[in-house]
């Protein structure tokens, strides 16, 4: 079984290679390559993979190249993790957005809208480059923002899914707090990527929400940082990412006032570089836990042996296309719920009546996606000005408008018809 990951010189890919190695009889990976422009970091990952498959015993091959045609070439599944622009794109997502007092964040806002108009394009010329190759070929998108490169993909008629590791998080925070073992919680996971809701926590076919928010609550709130009171009055847990939405002036003057995400990220993998340099390493350093992405590996794993062999867990959470599952969204929406997952791909499971509160949320980002799709297929200021406008985190013509003349200048040299 061959797996290539676009975008092989991250740091994160030593995460997704310990996974690999661990869970070898799920995913029985013989040929693991990793494919790059930036050459220097590539080898310097792949020869710490190669390191942490010895370690653990896994017989499985690593090879690196910058050649994306020959790494995708016979591939199996091609998992695509790459960050156009690098952290420096990162870092001015989160940054120009505050000026108009609106967040900066790398997949929502204005900086999401950004990283879309540089991501799509790439992706698409990436998967056609998959399918000239090997139409059969699954494409595991991890690469954010997840909802709108995987609704690109979808609507050019590629085999592909969305993963996020906000769901797989949960379960394990979860689990913990109840003392059981994560395969036992299987949650109602419903919204968009980077907007959803956990309505209920299930385990032996019980929901537990409610003893679980009773009991745990202060602990659960203080993770997603919002207030108990809030978790009470809504009875759901939402995902971090709505921090974004219900305390939205609270977390500007946080990136006011302190050093950005993009910047200690920045650092962070300074230091793993430098860690992953040492060739006595042969295992993934604990800092790495710190650069986000926890149980990505675990989730990719899954899925891909969900896809390619029938393996793995039957129900996951996935991005993929609505068609009908949630009525109050257009069926080529990309929603994340729980799917039953196989070769064929996946069939999102029945979800219950969604609360108002969350689906009207829900109806607005869709269509800020769908025009931010828009933009990213045919350019042009004024699909960009209609996106920011739509997106409900900005929603005022003059910031609109100022955002997207930002936009604009400071990426310019990923825009073609900029």
């Amino acid at each position: 079984m061959k797996l290539t990951v676009v975008g092989g010189g991250s740091t994160y890919t030593p995460e997704l290679i310990d996974g690999i190695a661990r869970l070898r009889d799920t995913l029985p990976v013989t040929e693991l390559v990793l494919t790059d422009p930036a050459t220097d970091r590539l080898e310097l990952i792949g020869a710490l993979s190669r390191r942490i498959l010895a370690r653990q015993g896994h017989p499985g091959t690593v090879t690196t190249t910058a050649d994306l045609d020959a790494a995708v070439d016979g591939a199996d599944a091609v998992l695509l993790q790459l960050r156009v622009g690098g952290q420096a794109a990162r870092q001015q997502d989160e940054t120009w957005p505050l000026d108009c007092g609106c967040v900066g964040q790398e997949t929502t806002g204005a900086g999401g809208l950004a990283k879309a108009l540089r991501t799509v394009p790439v992706v698409l010329d990436i998967a056609e480059r998959v399918r000239r190759a090997n139409p059969d070929a699954w494409i595991i998108d991890f690469t954010n923002p997840v909802g709108i490169v995987t609704r690109a993909l979808l609507r050019a008629g590629h085999k592909a899914l969305g993963l996020c590791n906000v769901a797989i998080g949960l379960q394990r925070k979860f689990a913990a707090l109840l003392g059981t073992d994560p395969a036992d919680i299987h949650l109602d996971h419903v919204g968009l990527n980077h907007l959803t809701w956990e309505t209920a926590v299930r385990t032996g076919g019980e929901d537990v929400l409610p003893g679980l928010l009773s009991t745990h609550g202060d602990t659960i709130a203080a993770d997603l940082r919002l207030p108990r009171p809030l978790l009470d009055r809504l009875g759901v847990v939402p995902s971090y990412y709505l921090r974004y939405f219900y305390a939205h002036d609270e977390v500007v003057r946080e990136m006011r006032t302190k050093p950005s995400r993009a910047a200690e990220v920045a650092g962070m993998e300074r230091r793993l570089l430098a860690l992953y340099a040492d060739p006595a390493l042969d295992e993934k350093p604990d800092l790495l836990s710190q650069r986000g992405g926890a149980y990505y590996s675990e989730g990719a794993v899954d899925l891909a042996a969900a896809l390619l062999r029938g393996a793995g867990s039957r129900h996951q959470v996935v991005n993929t296309l609505n068609n009908g599952t949630l009525p109050f969204l257009p069926d080529d929406a990309v929603i994340e719920v729980q799917a039953a997952v196989g070769p064929k791909g996946a069939t999102p499971l029945p979800v219950a009546s969604v609360d108002p509160l969350f689906s009207g949320l829900m109806a607005s980002v869709t269509t800020y996606e769908d025009l931010a799709l828009e933009a990213a297929l045919h350019g042009g200021r004024d699909r960009v000005f209609r996106a920011l406008l739509a997106h409900p985190l900005i929603g005022q013509y003059e910031y609109a408008d100022r955002l997207t003349d930002e936009l604009i200048a400071h990426n310019r040299e990923h825009l073609t018809w900029a």
